[in-house]
């Protein structure tokens, strides 16, 4: 059996049916475009996403006949004090604690280096000098290196001030219209679709309610588990609280990994205040138990309806799409992975599948 034959065999196989090969063309297309076009379509993509969330509270409006326009006006009108509290509340106080951060480093690096200095001579067989240095060498190349980035990001920032006051005006007119004409919009999109579409709307019916619930549970998850870290360290007192608390809450798009990586940030801020103190054992354990508390309790009952992909699929997910689209790729990276197991459950098979559902279709003799 020569390579040619086996290729053809595998075509036969899975691109018999004509649908099957216009579906593969729109995924390639659509991954095409985001790939090479994703920052000139970015407003518009970000406008999806938003609209997609809000079509969930304009639909359960209707649902207690309010007329849509109404429906609409009304969640428009509170996304964009959602949106004006973000923008005049919580991202100056980030950024302040951000900027006494970065002026702190400094008095933290040498706190850490007196740390080292007294587990040396605690433990002189254990901890060498030749290794401190070697820790210390490391962790001052590291404040360096994130001194040079916090600066250059500052500077680059800079020269986005005015795309960014575009994203603030055309992001909320494109979401607007995008709920309005929510039903003229998927009209337009599916005129443009083949007349026979049974295999995309299998796909879609498999999808639309799942990525929708995790979509939306995952913002609903970030803001709890955001606000009970605020409150958590603002208990024990802890400097900086609005700006780890936002990373606590930004933690949850990275399953796995995303609650380890902030421990670090959690430990070292604590370290450096409260010293090695029971204060500072109590802070540990309360995020401990805060994470705790969002995985075996918050992301069952938010995502109860998600399908179940196996750890390792989703990091290996995460790490594709991340590196492919940055920040958006790692928040659709679990929606993007359902989405290539519902196309491997919902392929045609070749010839044999194509009879069997032609079979199916046809009416039973009497």
């Amino acid at each position: 059996m020569t390579l040619r034959s086996v290729f053809r065999r595998w075509m036969d196989h899975y691109f018999s049916d004509e649908e099957a090969v216009i579906l593969l063309v729109v995924l390639v297309l659509g991954f095409t475009a985001v790939i090479f076009f994703g920052r000139m379509l970015a407003p518009f993509l970000i406008a999806m996403v938003v609209a997609f969330l809000l079509q969930g509270p304009v639909s359960w409006m209707e649902r207690r006949r309010m007329p849509r326009l109404l429906a609409v006006f009304v969640v428009f009108l509170a996304f964009i004090g959602v949106l004006l509290a973000l923008a005049f509340i919580l991202l100056p106080l980030i950024w302040n604690q951000l900027v006494g951060l970065v002026q702190e480093a400094p008095r933290m690096f040498a706190s850490g280096q007196q740390l080292l200095d007294d587990l040396q001579e605690r433990y002189p067989n254990l901890v060498t000098p030749d290794q401190m240095q070697n820790w210390i060498d490391v962790a001052g190349r590291e404040v360096t290196q994130l001194g040079q980035r916090a600066l250059t990001l500052s500077l680059a920032s800079l020269g986005n001030v005015l795309t960014l006051i575009v994203y603030l005006i055309l992001v909320p007119i494109l979401v607007f219209f995008m709920l309005k004409d929510r039903d003229r919009l998927v009209g337009f999109t599916v005129s443009l679709l083949p007349q026979r579409r049974e295999l995309m709307t299998r796909v879609w019916e498999e999808m639309d309610d799942q990525i929708a619930n995790y979509v939306r549970g995952k913002f609903i998850e970030i803001i709890i588990v955001g606000t009970a870290a605020f409150f958590t360290f603002a208990y024990f007192g802890l400097p900086y609280t609005a700006l780890l608390a936002v990373v606590v809450g930004l933690s949850v798009l990275v399953p796995y990994i995303g609650a380890a990586v902030t421990t670090l940030p959690v430990a070292a801020v604590a370290g450096f205040h409260f010293g090695l103190t029971d204060e500072f054992l109590y802070v540990l354990v309360a995020y401990g138990v805060l994470q705790a508390l969002d995985g075996n309790v918050l992301s069952p009952v938010l995502f109860s309806e998600a399908v179940n992909i196996h750890p390792v699929s989703i990091i290996l997910a995460i790490l594709f799409f991340g590196g492919i689209w940055g920040f958006w790729g790692v928040f659709f990276a679990i929606p993007l992975a359902t989405l290539l197991k519902a196309l491997v459950y919902a392929w045609p098979r070749g010839i044999k599948h194509r009879h069997r559902q032609e079979a199916a279709e046809t009416p039973a003799e009497s």
